[in-house]
């Protein structure tokens, strides 16, 4: 092949840059390219989730659970009650629903009035109950049911907050009117400062447990997980029946007890 011969395949070559990819040391180039790009995608999808679960557990990788004693603790502190409910009832029945209601009506006025008398206060009196029903008589017999009547029924709650009042309340509230006693319950009006020492009390004995455990078990506390806390007020209940002597001349024997305030925990110690 002579000089000329030459010459013309050179201009018969493709000479413009933009097809300087079809050469063959570029095509090699591009190649090396593609396949470090794809390397690097795949790196980054199997490397990101290890890298974002690390971040999300922290500077500790290891993967060790932590260890912990889990034990229960109770505090129980016994006081004498400040506060006493009292319920009382009238229940009226008359021929017709008016006259039930009105007569209810005029007894629970005459209660209400007691009691103030004695020093409880307006913001001590609450209706809690008034309902209204039928009175059948059933008879003997295959009798049908026949109505002679209407109930009505008046709920009130007394909040005494001198106890040495409550039997006072008691006697005149039933003297003015008031057919049922339903109950009385005592209680601390403000429980927050004896929850503190029964609260107290109960991490002191969750912490005497959890001790002895890990004495047991050769271990050492080093700090607490978790604490979950239960309060339990125990007030002292009094169930009465109905009063029908309105005429008794002792006073009722009224005896408060104590009122307990128990809080209990469940404490997780961490252990190592």
């Amino acid at each position: 092949m002579n000089d000329k011969t030459i010459n013309a395949e050179l201009d018969r070559s493709p000479a413009t840059a933009a097809d300087g990819a079809n050469r063959p040391g570029l095509l090699t180039i591009g190649r090396i390219v593609a396949v470090t790009a794809a390397f690097s995608l795949l790196v980054g999808i199997i490397a990101g989730p290890i890298i974002a679960n690390n971040h999300a557990q922290g500077a500790d990788t290891s993967g060790t659970p932590e260890h912990t004693i889990t034990v229960s603790g109770s505090g129980d502190v016994s006081v004498a009650p400040d506060v006493a409910d009292v319920i009382l009832g009238v229940s009226v029945t008359k021929p017709t629903v008016k006259d039930a209601r009105a007569a209810a009506a005029s007894s629970m006025e005459a209660v209400v009035a007691a009691v103030k008398k004695v020093g409880v206060a307006d913001k001590d009196l609450a209706t809690v109950n008034l309902s209204l029903s039928p009175v059948y008589d059933y008879g003997s017999g295959n009798s049908a049911p026949r109505l002679v009547g209407y109930q009505f029924s008046n709920t009130l709650k007394v909040t005494v907050r001198d106890l040495a009042n409550v039997a006072a309340v008691v006697d005149d509230s039933v003297a003015a009117g008031a057919t049922t006693v339903q109950g009385i319950s005592f209680r601390l009006d403000n429980p927050k400062p004896i929850e503190v020492q029964a609260r107290q009390l109960a991490m002191t004995d969750a912490r005497t447990k959890a001790d002895a455990l890990a004495q047991a078990a050769n271990v050492q506390i080093k700090g607490v997980a978790s604490i979950a806390e239960v309060t339990v007020s125990s007030p002292i209940y009094f169930a009465a029946a109905g009063l029908a002597d309105k005429a008794a001349q002792v006073s009722t024997p009224i005896q408060t007890g104590t009122t307990d305030i128990t809080i209990q925990v469940t404490v997780s110690y961490l252990i190592g």
